[in-house]
């Protein structure tokens, strides 16, 4: 007779779902007990199609019926492991070194789709990525002509915004205010989410055609309207794009004007919004910003977003004449 295996841990248990997705354009494996898992994934990385030819991520969600719906998790990290812990029926585990990750959660958390996205699945797999494939920057991006210009500031400089009304002047929309840089391309690659824009709540305001866009709160707090950016014919998008600049947005009354960013201060700055992901990433990173810093860096003084537009067509039209 066959002995039963003791599983105490559940290292043996289970998931009979198997599921490719492609998050920014690379392959992840998600492997589940649970529909409603892969139906959460298809909401964040249905409309994304395989982009870079890198090794396959895998992540496990096991899901429990005991347990309620998680609270905000705390997000800690020692060596090569990350930890995401809610309570002891929402937790997950990353090892960062072997791009592996596994999370326990409870049904009632795995079905409030929102909240399970933002909290576990997307981070999961956003912060193996980051290991070895992406440099995240807290930065929308929109391009022309085949070359990009990188927006970031500090929260409340106008980022979506910019962009999403870049967008509507005739650039292409790449990201609203989370673009990740490609660790290994020496071509300053640029990668996006193209499919949807997050703007401020007071956006139709200024942009009569969202009138109608229902203003929700993000499991953050924050309110925001979630645009669909394939409802709006008028507006090209892309996954991707090379950075010919990088402008530092600073909003507020005055003179609208650009000035230079001295190379160290640009690099500096970028640097010091990167969360610590260990020594061995940082390094990966850093070299990743030092290519980045191959071309110019300005700071962009606004108010009105027609200003902001005129200059950023001018520094365009600027870059492709030299």
């Amino acid at each position: 007779m066959k002995a039963t295996v003791h599983d105490p841990l559940l290292h043996d248990l289970e998931l009979p779902l198997a599921a490719t997705f492609y998050p920014l354009g690379f392959r992840v494996r998600v492997l589940t007990n649970s529909p409603e898992v892969h139906a959460a994934a298809s909401e964040s990385w249905g409309r994304y199609k395989p982009e870079f030819d890198r090794p396959a991520l895998e992540i496990r969600v096991i899901v429990r019926p005991e347990g309620d719906l998680a609270p905000e998790p705390a997000f800690l990290s020692q060596g090569h492991l990350l930890t995401v812990i809610s309570d002891k029926d929402n937790f997950a585990c990353a090892d960062l070194r072997a791009l592996f990750t596994y999370a326990f959660v409870s049904e009632k958390t795995v079905a409030d789709h929102s909240w399970f996205r933002w909290f576990f699945l997307e981070p999961m797999v956003y912060f193996l990525l980051a290991q070895r494939y992406t440099m995240p920057m807290h930065a929308a991006c929109v391009a022309k002509d085949g070359g990009g210009i990188l927006l970031t500031g500090v929260s409340g400089a106008g980022k979506s915004t910019l962009a999403y009304a870049c967008a509507r002047a005739g650039w292409t929309f790449i990201s609203d205010d989370a673009t990740a840089l490609l660790q290994d391309s020496e071509d300053r690659i640029a990668i996006g989410k193209p499919h949807e824009a997050r703007v401020r709540d007071d956006a139709p305001r200024l942009f009569p055609e969202l009138e109608g866009y229902c203003t929700r709160a993000r499991p953050n707090g924050k309110l925001s309207i979630e645009i669909p950016m394939d409802e709006f014919g008028n507006i090209r998008s892309a996954l991707q794009c090379r950075i010919d600049a990088i402008v530092f947005l600073d909003r507020g009354p005055g003179t609208p004007h650009l000035d230079d960013v001295a190379a160290e201060d640009a690099t500096a700055s970028l640097l010091s919004d990167m969360p610590s992901y260990g020594s061995e990433t940082r390094a990966r990173h850093e070299c990743t910003i030092r290519r980045l810093m191959k071309v110019p860096a300005y700071r962009l003084r606004y108010e009105r977003l027609e200003d902001a537009i005129r200059i950023l067509d001018a520094l365009k039209a600027g870059l492709q004449g030299k």
